[in-house]
């Protein structure tokens, strides 16, 4: 699925920016269209990685100002940035959709220690589906009213769509975390014949065409998109029951704090 050259060009990036920062990558992982399925063959290739300091790092009376982040330019299509542990945590907390779909992911560069594993075995406890069903449904009205609307439409808009309205789907139907692989969330339309054939008809083009590739809007699907955002305009949400979830974040916080010692 990725290139050996690239991977080994993202490992070597990785092993620079622990080298650079002094940190340590606990977890590095592709998100984006890559993993979720449906990248074009020029698809940027989208690093995502949760990193930790040594424990003194933490220990500061000036930590909330110190940067949280790692960021680089892309280069060769490669876009690789990162997070520090802490913020990381808090935003999980809080349900972050990005942190959750990284915890996902299918295409897996590094894990190291216990604190990917660690993660997942919490997203039962953390995961918020009332929150995910909000965040996903305004991915999919964002981008369907912006870009899916004209005479011509970019072709990686309509997944930028659909996926999000099957995650709801997901949502409703299994009360956890959608995984991030198109692929899986398809069954959700069984009986749907009219739609998955659009589907599969406009993954084919997709996988062919260039990032910007354009496409007529396909009347199916647009139909289709509208109903749902329709219904969900008043979504039916499992309302999140809040758990004191500090106590274990921290525990796992000072689990990785203690594996750098």
């Amino acid at each position: 699925m990725i290139p050996e050259d690239v991977r080994a060009e993202i490992m070597r990036r990785l092993a620079a920016a622990e080298a650079e920062h002094n940190v340590r990558v606990l977890l590095a992982v592709e998100s984006g269209s890559r993993a979720w399925g449906f990248a074009s063959p020029n698809s940027d290739y989208d690093v995502r990685f949760i990193y930790a300091h040594p424990r003194d790092w933490y220990v500061a009376v000036d930590l909330e100002e110190k940067r949280d982040v790692i960021e680089y330019e892309i280069v060769d299509e490669i876009d690789i940035n990162g997070w520090d542990i802490r913020k990381a945590l808090r935003l999980f907390r809080k349900s972050n959709p990005a942190f959750v779909e990284w915890l996902q992911s299918p295409i897996l560069y590094r894990s190291h220690g216990g604190f990917a594993d660690s993660a997942r075995a919490l997203l039962p406890k953390v995961y918020s589906c009332e929150n995910g069903t909000y965040h996903y449904r305004s991915m999919a009205k964002t981008n369907y009213r912006g870009y899916l609307r004209a005479d011509m439409v970019p072709l990686k808009k309509y997944f930028y769509v659909l996926r999000p309205l099957l995650a709801v789907r997901w949502l409703e139907r299994y009360g956890t975390p959608a995984p991030i692989e198109f692929g899986k969330l398809l069954h959700l339309l069984e009986g749907e014949t009219e739609l998955l054939d659009a589907i599969a008809a406009l993954l084919e083009k997709k996988k062919g065409a260039p990032e910007m590739g354009l496409s007529e809007p396909v009347p199916c699907l647009n139909r289709f998109i509208e109903t749902e955002l329709e219904r969900l305009e008043r979504p039916d949400v499992v309302r999140f029951r809040s758990s004191d979830v500090n106590g274990e974040l921290n525990r796992l916080f000072h689990a990785v704090l203690a594996e750098q010692a």
